[in-house]
C-alpha cells in the first residue's frame, strides 16, 4: 500500500508542476520517460548519473556545461566520454570512481587511472555560468535557485534534479511542494522549463530549461 501510494504522490507531483510550467503537451511528452516496475526503480537508484547521462545525450547536442556538487565527478566524465565540454564544480576535491555499470550493456567499466575531468573546488557562484551552455544540478543541496537565477542572467539552460530545501534563500509557503515551489520561480524568471522524470526510487523529478543548448528532437522550443 506505500509503495503505491508513493507512486500515487509522484505522479500528481509531476502532473503539478507541468500545469505550474505551463508547457505545451504536445512538448512535454518529448521529455518524459517510459517507468520501470518498482521493484527495478529501486535497483536503478545507484545508477541515477548513468541514467541521467543518457537522458542528457539522448535530448541534447553537445556542449559546454557545468555538473555543480557533482561529488566523484562520474557525470561529468561520461558527458566526456559522448563528446561533451564537462567541468565539476563542487567545494569537496574528490578522485573519479575506479569502475561504474554501463547500464546499456549491464558491464562494469574500469575507469583508466590517467583519466580526469576539469573541476573547480569551491562553491557555485552565479558569474560561473557564463563560461558555460547548460548547468546540472543532481539533488544539488543549496545551489537550486542560485542555478536557476544565473541561467536567467547568463541565457544557459539548466536541468535539475531538485532534492531538498536545505541552505537554499527561500522555502516554500505551506501546503506546496519544494519543487513545485522552484518550478514556479523559474518559470518567474522567464524561463520555458520542461518538467520530466528518470528512472530510479526516490526524488526522480527534474526540471529542464534548454536556453540556447541545442536539442536533438524537433518539437520542443529552444528558448529559454
Amino acid at each position: 500500500m506505500a509503495k503505491h501510494k508513493d507512486r500515487e504522490f509522484s505522479q500528481a507531483l509531476f502532473d503539478s508542476v507541468q500545469r505550474i510550467t505551463g508547457a505545451a503537451a504536445a512538448d512535454a511528452a518529448l521529455w518524459t520517460v517510459g517507468t520501470l516496475p518498482a521493484g527495478e526503480l529501486r535497483k536503478m537508484k545507484q545508477f541515477r548519473f548513468q541514467l541521467l547521462h543518457r537522458w542528457l545525450t539522448e535530448h541534447f547536442a553537445p556542449c559546454r556545461v557545468a555538473d555543480i556538487a557533482g561529488g566523484k565527478g562520474l557525470l561529468a566524465y561520461l558527458l566526456q566520454q559522448s563528446g561533451w565540454e564537462a567541468v565539476v564544480i563542487d567545494p569537496s576535491p574528490q578522485g573519479l570512481p575506479d569502475k561504474y555499470k554501463d547500464i546499456s550493456s549491464d558491464r562494469r567499466v574500469r575507469v583508466p587511472v590517467s583519466a580526469s575531468v576539469p573541476r573547480i573546488d569551491g562553491g557555485f557562484t552565479g558569474q560561473m555560468a557564463r563560461h558555460f551552455d547548460m548547468l546540472v544540478g543532481l539533488h544539488a543541496h543549496g545551489c537550486n535557485v542560485a542555478v536557476i537565477e544565473a541561467a536567467a542572467a547568463y541565457g544557459c539552460g539548466f536541468v535539475l534534479l531538485p532534492c531538498c530545501v536545505i541552505d537554499e534563500p527561500f522555502y516554500p509557503p505551506a501546503g506546496v511542494h519544494w519543487l513545485e515551489s522552484l518550478a514556479a520561480y523559474a518559470v518567474s524568471k522567464g524561463h520555458t522549463v520542461y518538467s520530466f522524470q528518470l528512472n530510479f526510487k526516490g526524488q526522480n523529478i527534474g526540471l529542464c530549461a534548454p536556453g540556447r543548448c541545442h536539442l536533438r528532437h524537433a518539437g520542443a522550443h529552444d528558448s529559454g
